[in-house]
């Protein structure tokens, strides 16, 4: 977690971005959906690029959650391919860039090909520090939940822990995001005012901001709206903020 006396000018260290609006995207210009998910895939490009000049140090981008599975094969294919050419296109500028790539979420359940350029990626990056790119592959909340349970209860069972080593800060280091800071900020776009199982445990004292902008359109002006509503707020973290003479005080 960040530092609870963060000052209000502070940009976040980690902002997390549930990219949505896509297919709206698609719909509204009569094109098919996986032209929007292309254009999206642009939309990356310039967050990114925003995140590495800004001094953003984590940026997590949830790409594919579990329940995409659920989506129509062709799509989840074209997702697929969108995803390896990615890599394809951008992995020498995120190396050139000091950019680490890494992913969160059930990685195992993608096609084999795409598994061994996630990890390539993975291996190449691996040294590189000026910035942490992570993609949510595969991810769902509720489910690293749960996978993060069962390592502990196997971690137990060996005899590796006692019940009295699981506090918050052990259970975070069962989770996908082990090593990462909780998300400063968490962005949505395309209007939808919830955070769809993405990051549960991660989220609890993130700042949220919603914006009807679909992902396509997100651009540095909408990106840079949101750092300064971020700005704007007080971060208490459950605490009472100092207040001079206040009449709580005691005498």
């Amino acid at each position: 977690m960040t530092d609870p006396q963060i000052k209000l000018d502070d940009i976040p260290v980690h902002v997390a971005i549930i990219m949505d609006g896509n297919g709206r995207w698609a719909k509204k210009r009569f094109l098919p959906r996986l032209e929007g998910h292309r254009q999206g895939a642009k939309a990356v490009r310039r967050v990114v690029e925003f995140c590495r000049r800004s001094g953003i140090r984590y940026l997590t981008l949830y790409a594919f959650s579990t329940e995409n599975w659920n989506r129509p094969e062709g799509e989840v294919s074209g997702l697929m391919k969108l995803l390896s050419q990615f890599l394809d296109s951008e992995l020498n500028d995120l190396h050139k860039n000091d950019i680490r790539f890494r992913t969160i979420g059930e990685t195992n359940r993608l096609p084999d090909t795409l598994v061994e350029k996630i990890d390539a990626a993975k291996s190449r990056t691996e040294n590189n520090k000026s910035m942490n790119l992570n993609i949510a592959l595969s991810y769902g909340g509720r489910s690293e939940i749960v996978r993060a349970c069962c390592k502990i209860a196997q971690a137990f069972r060996e005899g590796q822990m006692t019940l009295d080593d699981v506090d918050e800060k052990y259970f975070s280091s069962m989770l996908d995001t082990a090593g990462i800071p909780d998300p400063d900020l968490l962005i949505r776009t395309g209007g939808d005012i919830r955070v769809s199982n993405f990051l549960l445990w991660q989220l609890a004292y993130s700042e949220l901001y919603f914006t009807n902008v679909l992902w396509p359109d997100f651009d540095d002006d909408v990106f840079s709206a949101a750092i300064q509503d971020y700005k704007s707020r007080q971060r208490r973290f459950g605490m009472v903020p100092e207040i001079k003479n206040s009449p709580w005080d005691e005498e």
